[in-house]
């Protein structure tokens, strides 16, 4: 994303999210503790905008998103979205979907890592945000849920028939996306859902060393590996290492490389410059 601003200031704060910067990480957490953190038309808004305010000012270099209370998210709010969108013309409900698919979108195409940071429930809108994320770190206690077709809506919601099987594979996505099942965590990490599994009550706390470590590394070889991972999932193999070749020359240009051979020949570790 260009880092190129018009007149808009920076947003002073958000509404419908908690959000805290400390060296190069961002958390992120969805803090509606007493609904399970259900994302409401504001949160999803706040997270779209969030995202990209954060992708122009490469301040950040790593993203935690947590929920507060005993869950992640519990998908979208009933009373407040499925409610409303019974009384929204076509228009109105495209814009809707349109709004959810552009945060999975900002998930994937910010120039940072992001770690989902997952216990308790993890269910629809809150599944698909959870399988956007680049890290998925869970305690025992986290359980997945794609429920779109329990509410009588295609289980394709928010990108996740584009994702899930890439994380997954076909088959278990089929079953996780048609029946709605909820997948535990020992069944998640077998399949392949879970980046990493800790003890219960320790994923906010493993999510942040891991964000400290990326955000601590180059910065900008991360960028280029999220972007490469991302956009190569359907290209053929002579263009993906068309890409790469390009995307290394480019790199190889840079001041990280060179550090990298200085601090090797000093013996001495990389000091990081994201540049």
């Amino acid at each position: 994303m260009s880092p190129f601003t018009g007149s808009a200031a920076r947003t002073p704060g958000w509404e419908h999210l908690r959000v805290d910067l400390a060296d190069g990480v961002a958390t992120v957490t969805l803090a509606r503790p007493a609904k399970l953190n259900a994302l409401t038309f504001g949160a999803y808004a706040d997270l779209r905008d969030l995202l990209a305010e954060l992708s122009r000012e490469r301040s950040v270099r790593a993203l935690v998103l947590a929920g507060e209370g005993r869950g992640f998210c519990s998908g979208g709010d009933v009373d407040e979205i499925i409610g409303a969108t019974l009384a929204m013309d076509t228009a109105q409900l495209l814009d809707f979907n349109r709004m959810t698919g552009q945060v999975v979108r900002a998930i994937r195409e910010c120039p940072f890592p992001v770690i989902a940071s997952l216990h308790g429930v993890a269910a629809g809108a809150g599944a698909v945000l959870a399988l956007a994320a680049d890290f998925r770190v869970a305690d025992p206690t986290t359980r997945f849920a794609f429920l779109f077709t329990r509410v009588g809506l295609s289980g394709g919601d928010m990108g996740a028939a584009y994702l899930l099987p890439r994380v997954v594979g076909l088959g278990h996505a089929t079953r996780l996306l048609m029946l709605g099942d909820p997948v535990r965590a020992p069944e998640a990490e077998r399949i392949g859902l879970i980046s990493e599994l800790t003890e219960e009550g320790e994923a906010d706390e493993t999510s942040q060393r891991l964000a400290h470590r990326l955000a601590e590394g180059p910065a900008l070889a991360h960028a280029q590996t999220k972007a490469l991972l991302t956009a190569e999932l359907d290209m053929p193999l002579a263009a993906s290492v068309e890409l790469d070749a390009s995307t290394q020359a480019l790199l190889m240009t840079g001041e990280d490389y060179a550090e990298f051979h200085a601090a090797f020949t000093e013996k001495r570790p990389p000091k990081w410059s994201g540049r």
